[in-house]
C-alpha cells in the first residue's frame, strides 16, 4: 500500500533539489562563460533564490510531514533513511532566518569575482573584506545551528556528516607519524626526469586526448561536457547533467590530464547515483570524502598506475610525436609519480598533497577557534608551507589565493580530501580481491572497475555513512595502513628504496 504522506515528502524534496540544481547551474555558468558584469545580477539571483529553497525546505507542510514520518514504523529502511538525512539538516535550516541565508548567498556570489580578481594581480588585500565577512557569517552560522565539542565540528559536519576535529587530529597524527618520514627517505633518492611535461603542447589536442581517457573511464558525455576554467571543478545537476571542467597550460600536458580524470571520478559517482531517487539522500552521495575517494581512485589508483600508462601512452605518443618520441611508457609512469615539495596543492603528487591539506585544516581549525584573523591568514600560510614542506611562498597567488573554496564558503571541505584518499586505497585494495585489475587496466577495458564501483559504492547513494559504507565494502572501517601499504608498494619501487 503506497504512503501518501512520504509520497508528497518526496515530491517536495524534488521540488528543492531542482531549484538546488539550478543554483548550480548559475554557479558553473560564473566559473565558465558568465560575462565579467554579469557578476552584479548573479549576485541578485543567487541570494533570492537560495531564499527560496530556504523557504520551501522550512515550509510548515515539509515540517509537519518530516515530524510525522520520523515516527512512522511502516517505512522501509530506504525510506527511514531519507527521513532521517533530510530531518539533519531541516534542523539546522530552521536555526536560520530566510535574511541570513539570503545574505550568505550574496555574499558568496560576490565573493568569486573578488577572489578571481585578487588572484589575478596577486593581491590577497582586494579578496580580504570579502573573506572576512564570510568568516563573520560563517562564524554566526555555528552560533546558530550550535554544535558539541568543536566549532570547526559544525562547518566538517556540512560535507561529513558526524565527522569530528578529534578523529581528523588523531588521523594527521598517523600522517605525521607515518607518511612524513617515508616522504623524508623518498626525497633522498634521485627523482625520476619529468622535464618533458613542459614543452608546447598543442591546447586542443590536449582536450581531444582528454576526452579520449574520459570517454574510455566510463564518462557519459550525453549526460555531461567539459567546459575551461580557472580551477577545475565537477558539478552534478542531476544523474542525468553532470559537468566537468578543466584548466589547460600549454606548456605542461600533467595539468589537464590528471584534472580531467580527478574531476571525472566526482562525474562517474554523480552519473551513477539513481536518477530515480533525485533530490533524496538515496540518490545522493555518501559524503564528501567518498566523493573524494571516487575522484582520487580515478586520478591515483589508476591514473597513475603504470598498468594505465602501459595503455595509454602509445596514444599520447601518437598525439605529441615530437615532444615525446624519445620517452618510453615506464619513463612517464614514474614522471607521473614524481615525489616533490610544491607550492600549489592541485599540482602536488599523491603523497607531499596531505601536507597541503593539513596545512589548510590547521588554518581553519584556528580561524573558527579565534587565533586567527583575516590579516594574519597570508604570514600564518607562508610560514607552515616553509615548516611543513622546506618552501617560501613568492606571492599571494602561489599561496593562500590559489583555492577557490573560501570565497564558496567552502570551510570544513579540506579534509574530505585527505580522508578520500584512504578510502580510495582501502576501496583499491578490495576491488582487488574481486577482480584482476592490473589486468584490466592495462588493456584499457576500465568498464569492469567502473561496474565494481557503481554496484559497491554509487547505487548505494546515501543508505551508509561514509565509515559504514567503508565497513560494508572492505569489512572494515577507515584504515591508514591501506594507504600507506599501497604508497610502500608503489614508491619503494620508482626509487629504488630496500631493492
Amino acid at each position: 500500500m503506497s504512503n501518501r504522506k512520504y509520497e508528497r515528502f518526496c515530491e517536495l524534496n524534488r521540488k528543492i533539489a531542482v531549484l538546488s540544481s539550478a543554483a548550480g547551474l548559475l554557479s558553473w555558468d560564473q566559473e565558465t562563460h558568465m560575462p565579467p558584469k554579469g557578476a552584479i545580477i548573479k549576485a541578485e539571483q543567487m541570494g533570492v533564490l537560495s531564499g527560496i529553497i530556504h523557504n520551501l525546505k522550512t515550509d510548515k507542510e515539509l515540517v509537519g510531514l518530516t515530524e510525522e514520518l520520523l515516527h512512522d514504523s511502516s517505512l522501509d529502511d530506504v525510506a527511514r533513511t531519507n527521513v532521517y538525512e533530510f530531518n539533519r539538516t531541516l534542523q539546522k535550516s530552521l536555526q536560520l532566518s530566510t535574511e541570513f541565508v539570503e545574505e550568505l548567498n550574496r555574499t558568496i556570489s560576490a565573493a568569486y569575482p573578488a577572489w578571481h580578481q585578487a588572484k589575478t594581480y596577486s593581491r590577497f588585500e582586494l579578496f580580504a573584506p570579502h573573506l572576512e565577512r564570510l568568516i563573520e557569517l560563517k562564524k554566526q552560522e555555528i552560533q546558530l545551528t550550535g554544535y558539541q565539542l568543536h566549532p570547526y565540528d559544525a562547518l566538517m559536519d556540512d560535507f561529513e556528516p558526524g565527522l569530528t576535529t578529534h578523529e581528523v587530529d588523531r588521523l594527521f597524527d598517523d600522517v605525521r607519524k607515518e607518511l612524513v618520514p617515508f616522504v623524508q627517505t623518498i626525497t633522498k633518492h634521485s627523482s625520476p626526469d619529468d622535464s618533458f611535461f613542459n614543452q608546447p603542447y598543442d591546447e586542443n589536442l590536449q582536450v581531444a586526448f582528454g576526452r579520449t581517457v574520459l570517454e574510455a573511464m566510463g564518462y557519459d558525455f550525453s549526460s555531461g561536457r567539459m567546459d575551461r576554467t580557472e580551477h577545475p571543478f565537477c558539478i552534478g545537476l542531476h544523474p542525468g547533467d553532470v559537468r566537468v571542467t578543466y584548466k589547460i597550460k600549454p606548456h605542461d600536458i600533467s595539468e589537464i590530464i590528471w584534472g580531467l580524470i580527478h574531476e571525472g571520478g566526482h562525474a562517474l559517482y554523480e552519473q551513477g547515483l539513481p536518477a530515480d531517487q533525485f533530490g533524496l539522500a538515496s540518490g545522493s552521495a555518501a559524503s564528501l570524502s567518498i566523493h573524494e575517494s571516487q575522484s582520487r581512485f580515478w586520478e591515483n589508483n589508476i591514473g597513475r598506475s603504470s598498468a594505465f600508462w602501459n595503455f595509454f601512452f602509445p596514444k599520447l605518443q601518437l598525439t605529441f610525436p615530437e615532444q615525446l618520441k624519445h620517452i618510453h611508457a615506464n619513463d612517464f609512469y614514474k614522471a607521473a609519480n614524481r615525489v616533490t615539495p610544491s607550492l600549489i596543492r592541485i599540482q602536488a603528487d599523491e603523497l607531499t598533497y596531505h601536507f597541503h591539506i593539513m596545512i589548510r585544516y590547521e588554518i581553519e581549525k584556528s580561524i573558527f577557534e579565534g587565533k586567527l584573523t583575516v590579516n594574519d591568514l597570508p604570514g600564518f600560510w607562508n610560514k607552515l608551507y616553509k615548516e611543513y614542506l622546506g618552501l617560501d611562498v613568492p606571492n599571494d597567488a602561489q599561496g593562500i589565493l590559489q583555492d577557490v573554496h573560501w570565497c564558496h564558503g567552502g570551510f570544513g571541505y579540506f579534509p574530505t580530501y585527505s580522508l578520500g584518499s584512504f578510502y580510495a586505497a582501502q576501496f583499491y585494495y578490495a576491488m582487488n580481491k574481486e577482480l584482476n585489475t592490473e589486468e584490466l587496466i592495462e588493456k584499457g577495458n576500465l568498464i569492469p572497475i567502473l561496474d565494481w564501483l557503481r554496484t559497491n559504492i554509487h547505487q548505494h547513494g546515501m543508505k551508509h555513512r561514509a565509515q559504514q559504507l567503508c565497513e560494508k565494502v572492505t569489512g572494515e572501517k577507515l584504515n591508514f595502513a591501506y594507504f600507506m601499504q599501497y604508497a610502500h608498494k608503489k614508491y619503494n619501487s620508482i626509487y629504488h628504496i630496500n631493492n
